[in-house]
C-alpha cells in the first residue's frame, strides 16, 4: 500500500493530473479550491456564491480524506479584491461557529483567471 494516498472527490476536479488533496499519515493537504459550480464546472460570477462553492469543496475533501472540519488547521484564501473578505467570513462562520476552535487563516490578494474572486487551500491533521 502506497504511503502517501491522493484524495478525490465527485465532479470537482483539477485541470491538471493532480488529485484535489494528498494523504500522508495523519496530514492531509489541499490543493487549490476554487469556487465553480460542482455540477457545471461553471464559475459563478458572484463571490458569494463562489465562496459557498469552495468551502463545500473543502468539506467534501477533507471528508474523503477521512476527517472533518474539525481536523482543518490551517486555511489560505486568496482574493482577486482582498477587500471582499465579508462572503468569506460568512461562510468562515458557517463552518467554524466557535470562536475558541477555529483554524489559522491567511488572506492574500491576487490576479486570478478563469472568472475566480476567490480561491484557498487547507492542512488538516487528521487522528
Amino acid at each position: 500500500m502506497a504511503r502517501r494516498k491522493s484524495i478525490h472527490i465527485g465532479e470537482f476536479k483539477h485541470a491538471n493530473p493532480i488529485p484535489n488533496a494528498c494523504r500522508i499519515g495523519n496530514l492531509l493537504m489541499s490543493g487549490v479550491i476554487l469556487g465553480r459550480d460542482p455540477a457545471t464546472g461553471v464559475m459563478p460570477e458572484r463571490i458569494e456564491d463562489q465562496c459557498a462553492n469552495m468551502f463545500a469543496h473543502m468539506k467534501a475533501i477533507v471528508e474523503a480524506g477521512g476527517g472533518s472540519t474539525d481536523d482543518i488547521i490551517k486555511m489560505t484564501v486568496w482574493l482577486q479584491d482582498r477587500t471582499q473578505r465579508a462572503p468569506v467570513n460568512v461562510e468562515w462562520l458557517k463552518m467554524f461557529p466557535d470562536e475558541h476552535s477555529r483554524p489559522a487563516r491567511h488572506a492574500l490578494q491576487m490576479s486570478m483567471d478563469g472568472g475566480a474572486l476567490v480561491q484557498c487551500d487547507f492542512t488538516a491533521v487528521i487522528d
